[in-house]
């Protein structure tokens, strides 16, 4: 990867975890406290976790990682404490100093840039707040999650399968065909649902079963 590239990845970041903060910065306490789609996490967890993310280099992800028996759970749960603050507000304020961090644990940037727009997701659409992504990130993100398995199993989800864009230009893969707005299928492929409909085509049911049971194709 070119230092141009790896360059315009942080742009792309530094702009999400911006557009992120403006949405954080008009919660309520009551919201701070709200579940997301991150099973037992709330809006205060996720945010943590993002700091984390952005403030976690290399070594010290490889020594978490492996302290926690390559438990990922067990790792992201550690890793976020430091930054989970004793009020929502200094846990917004850990997350609002590292908005321009350049540290990453791999050069996985498309991943990285993925935390940030899916965990952004998981809250929103659980705020039922509109947050609205760059369509450049996203399509970075969705052609990643299509090659490679990485914190989520996508590249498992999405093997033999063709993905069209409803909303943008974009088409990966081949095989029975799945079309619908492209932050959904970025999010399906995350494993998070989706509401029923917004995803379509002929290749959906057989996305739906390997979503829903976790099954390799």
């Amino acid at each position: 990867m070119s230092p141009a590239t790896t360059n315009h990845y942080w742009t792309l970041i530094h702009t999400e975890r911006a557009r992120l903060l403006t949405m954080l910065d008009t919660l309520t306490t009551e919201q701070w406290h709200s579940p997301t789609l991150c099973d037992s996490w709330t809006v205060e967890h996720v945010t943590a976790h993002l700091t984390a993310a952005a403030r976690t280099g290399t070594w010290t992800w490889m020594r978490s990682i492996v302290a926690a028996r390559f438990n990922t759970d067990r790792h992201n749960a550690r890793r976020l404490t430091p930054y989970l603050g004793p009020t929502p507000h200094d846990t917004l304020e850990a997350y609002r100093a590292s908005l321009s961090a350049t540290i990453a644990p791999t050069k996985d940037y498309a991943a990285w840039l993925g935390e940030v727009i899916v965990h952004g997701q998981d809250m929103a659409r659980c705020l039922d707040i509109s947050l609205t992504p760059d369509t450049e990130a996203v399509r970075e993100v969705a052609q990643f999650y299509i090659r490679k398995d990485f914190a989520v199993n996508s590249h498992t989800l999405a093997k033999g399968l063709s993905f069209q864009a409803t909303d943008t230009t974009f088409a990966s893969g081949e095989g029975p065909t799945i079309h619908g707005p492209l932050l959904d299928i970025v999010m399906t492929l995350a494993g998070r649902p989706v509401p029923p409909g917004v995803l379509d085509g002929d290749g959906i049911a057989i996305l739906n079963e390997r979503v829903s049971l976790g099954q390799n194709p």
